[in-house]
């Protein structure tokens, strides 16, 4: 019975795999390499991968444009210590995605004791000559 489990279990999660289409997958790691660029704090990653009109809002209602995301991430004023996106969702119509999520993080702002945040995530992705770029991110606090 266990291993009629196991195999229902991963037809399932093949099925979930394979049912995502090509510019999903695209989304899904450009939304993989901005966790990766904000936790390493990786200002060349970040550039890359912020639209140059991006508008990046915070949970407490500052809103920031890529220049700004991008040196407080880089300079340590936003240190993220780990970041992990909870119930994601990808949503792709034309050359714009969308993608939802739970951010569940440590953070080391400016050299303070550490934070833990849990924030509701938008993010609004646009294809810019061929790759996806960060156009809008905004967090909100649960409720």
């Amino acid at each position: 019975m266990k291993k009629i489990g196991l195999l229902l279990l991963i037809t399932v999660f093949s099925v979930v795999v394979f049912a995502q289409s090509k510019s999903e997958k695209q989304v899904a790691v450009a939304t993989e390499q901005l966790k990766k660029a904000m936790v390493d704090g990786d200002r060349a990653a970040l550039e890359n991968i912020a639209a140059e009109k991006l508008s990046y809002g915070h949970s407490g209602g500052k809103v920031e444009d890529k220049v700004s995301f991008v040196e407080n991430i880089a300079n340590g004023s936003s240190d993220f210590i780990s970041a992990d996106f909870k119930e994601q969702t990808i949503t792709v119509s034309g050359k714009t995605a969308i993608v939802r999520h739970i951010l569940s993080a440590k953070t080391n702002d400016r050299g303070k004791a550490p934070g833990e945040v849990n924030l509701r995530i938008i993010l609004v992705w646009q294809k810019q000559v061929g790759k996806w770029k960060l156009l809008a991110r905004q967090a909100v606090k649960f409720s």
